[in-house]
């Protein structure tokens, strides 16, 4: 388990555009980019095995090179290296992060100082979600998934417990990067869950939302 005492001052960060980590949920990825697979070398020589995920942001004020301010700090738990020298890994999400500012180095990958503060519970046990009605919210996906003519495993969506269907769901549904950010930074799960329901109930009136699945 760890404590906000374990967390590094200075983490990698891997900017992917609608990449969602969450705490507690784990995200696929696949490394290819050579600056990547040095963040994962470099990552794996330390204890921790940290990797930042963060979302671009290139609006005005982010420029071209621009990061929002908050992302998810995940552990390396899985990896495994191809014929061809790529990776497919798992992060374990622990922790949220506000980023302070980028530190300059002669890494091929980016990194930043992050404050984790105000993120505490982050790394406690799993979030609940009193209000939560699970017939009603199940009904609703019912017709997302028909409406956009995806496919799942209805009896693991009925038997997974609030927070790893709503994270789950959070992660694995093709929003808007931007979407998903507001979503990342939803400061209960009782709020995701509120946001989530939000978007599906926008894309069923007929709003779009591009599917960058992870």
């Amino acid at each position: 388990m760890f404590n906000k005492a374990d967390l590094p001052d200075v983490i990698p960060v891997f900017p992917l555009p609608g990449a969602l980590l969450l705490p507690r949920s784990r995200l696929p990825l696949h490394l290819f980019e050579p600056r990547y697979l040095a963040m994962l070398d470099d990552a794996l020589k330390t204890p921790a095995r940290l990797i930042g995920m963060v979302q671009p942001n290139p609006g005005p004020s982010g420029g071209e090179k621009g990061l929002h301010s908050i992302g998810c700090v995940g552990r390396v738990t899985q990896f495994s290296e191809t014929e061809d020298g790529r990776y497919m890994i798992t992060l374990t999400g622990l922790s949220r992060f506000r980023i302070l500012e980028e530190v300059e180095g002669f890494t091929p990958y980016r990194r930043a100082r992050v404050s984790w503060s105000g993120f505490e519970r982050d790394l406690g046990p799993a979030d609940s979600d009193p209000g939560f009605d699970r017939s009603a919210f199940l009904a609703l996906l019912e017709r997302y998934f028909h409406d956009r003519e995806l496919r799942t495993d209805w009896d693991s969506l009925q038997q997974a417990d609030d927070e790893l269907l709503i994270n789950s769901l959070s992660m694995l549904l093709g929003f808007e990067p931007e979407d998903k950010q507001a979503l990342l930074e939803a400061p209960s799960l009782s709020t995701r869950r509120e946001t989530l329901v939000t978007l599906i109930e926008y894309v069923l009136r007929g709003g779009s939302d591009e599917e960058i699945m992870q």
